[in-house]
C-alpha cells in the first residue's frame, strides 16, 4: 500500500479483450481520483487452455464482447496463431520489462502492444515484434535492453508472481481489480469493465477512510484498556 488512503490494483492480460474495453473505464478513473488514490496495475497471465483455438473461435468471442460493449468496431483476431497453442507470454513480459526502464506509472508499452494485437492484428506473441512495438511507443527504449529485460528470469520471476497474487484471490477473470483502504477494507470486482461499479467502491472507501480520520481528530487514538 502506498501513502494514499485507497489502492487500485488492476490485473490484466495483455490479449484480453475485455482488459482492452475496460481500458477507458482505467483512464477515466485515474483522472477522477488523482492524487487521492493509488493506482497500479499487474500481469496475470491467462493460461494457454483460456485462450481460442482458432480465428473463428476469437471471432465469435469478439463478436460477443463488440456488441455488449457497443462498439463501432470489430476487433482483429489476425494476432492468432494456432501453432503457438495459447502460449503468448511475450508480450507480457515485455510490458513487464518497460516498467524497469520507464517506471509503473508509464502505461504506453502495455496499450501499444494491446492495441497492435487486437486491432491491428500483429503477431505480437513474437518476442522481436513485442519489441518492435513497445520501442516504437515509447522510442527512448532501447530494443536491445528490453528484449534481454523480456528474456530474463528475474522479469519472468515477477509475471509468475503477479499472477499468482491474482490466482491466489480466486480469480479467473481478466480485468480484475482489487481494491483496497489503510483502514483495512478490501473489495474484488472480477470481470468488470465500466467506471461505475469501479466509482462507487472507491467513493465508499474514501468517505469511510474520512470518517476514521474524523474520528481521530476528534477522539485519539483507541485506547490501550
Amino acid at each position: 500500500m502506498s501513502s494514499a488512503a485507497v489502492s487500485v490494483t488492476y490485473y490484466l492480460e495483455i490479449l484480453s479483450s475485455w482488459c482492452g474495453w475496460a481500458e477507458p473505464a482505467w483512464s477515466e478513473l485515474k483522472k477522477r481520483y488523482a492524487g487521492r488514490v493509488d493506482f497500479r496495475w499487474q500481469i496475470a497471465l491467462m493460461r494457454p487452455q483460456d485462450f481460442p483455438t482458432s480465428r473463428d473461435q476469437c471471432d465469435w468471442f469478439y463478436q460477443r464482447s463488440g456488441m455488449l460493449v457497443r462498439s463501432p468496431r470489430m476487433l482483429n483476431s489476425g494476432w492468432f496463431e494456432i501453432e503457438r497453442a495459447g502460449h503468448y507470454e511475450a508480450p507480457n513480459r515485455v510490458a513487464e520489462a518497460a516498467k524497469d526502464f520507464l517506471g509503473e506509472t508509464d502505461e504506453r508499452v502495455r496499450l501499444a502492444l494491446s492495441h497492435a494485437a487486437m486491432h491491428d492484428g500483429r503477431r505480437i506473441g513474437k518476442l522481436d515484434i513485442a519489441v518492435d512495438v513497445a520501442t516504437q511507443a515509447a522510442p527512448e527504449l532501447a530494443p536491445a535492453p528490453l528484449r534481454a529485460a523480456a528474456d530474463s528470469a528475474a522479469v519472468k520471476d515477477r509475471v509468475a508472481a503477479s499472477t499468482q497474487r491474482f490466482l491466489d484471490h480466486q480469480l479467473n477473470e481478466r480485468p480484475s481489480f482489487i481494491i483496497e483502504s489503510t483502514i483495512g477494507d478490501k473489495a474484488v470486482l472480477a470481470g468488470t469493465w465500466r467506471a461505475e461499479p469501479l466509482a462507487a467502491v472507491i467513493d465508499h472507501q474514501l468517505a469511510d477512510h474520512a470518517g476514521y480520520a474524523a474520528h481521530l481528530a476528534h477522539f485519539g487514538p483507541v485506547p490501550s484498556s
